[in-house]
């Protein structure tokens, strides 16, 4: 299938349909100008123990969005979770997706909201910089360079 406009159509067709082509060929992007994270931080452990992934995110557009997950290609597997204190007893749920109001803001921190980083794909050291992929619902994602850090970092 190719991705070309045919020869026979008019002008203004072709130009109609490479406007259409762009759209659904970016569907994330649009939407990924109007999500601004900010501190990304990869906690490392040593030797291949989970990473730790922090920033914050924050909606500035006038519709509500829905991150559903996150990859990267540092990691075999990347995992949403949240830290949980109840009755005295701390655990780690996993959080399937996470709604943001349009203006709304989340914290990954921890104790609260994080990335699980799992099997490492090759080796990290602080001051690295690792891509991961924030997933949306509606198929967007936005790419964040995430910095390493040593494990007593916040």
């Amino acid at each position: 299938m190719s991705l070309t406009p045919h020869a026979s159509l008019p002008r203004l067709a072709k130009r109609w349909c490479w406007a259409f082509l762009l759209l659904i060929a970016t569907p994330g992007t649009v939407a990924a100008a109007e999500l601004q994270v900010s501190e990304a931080r990869l906690r490392l452990l040593p030797g291949d123990l989970p990473a730790a992934g922090y920033f914050t995110l924050t909606n500035t557009s006038e519709m509500g969005v829905t991150l559903t997950g996150a990859d990267s290609p540092a990691f075999g597997n990347v995992t949403m979770h949240r830290t949980v204190n109840q009755d005295g007893i701390t655990s780690m749920q996993p959080v399937a997706q996470l709604e943001l109001a349009a203006g709304e803001q989340i914290e990954f921190a921890p104790g609260g909201y994080h990335l699980m980083l799992m099997k490492r794909t090759r080796p990290l050291v602080v001051s690295d910089d690792i891509e991961v992929n924030l997933h949306f619902a509606g198929e967007q994602r936005q790419r964040v360079t995430f910095r390493a850090v040593a494990p007593t970092a916040q």
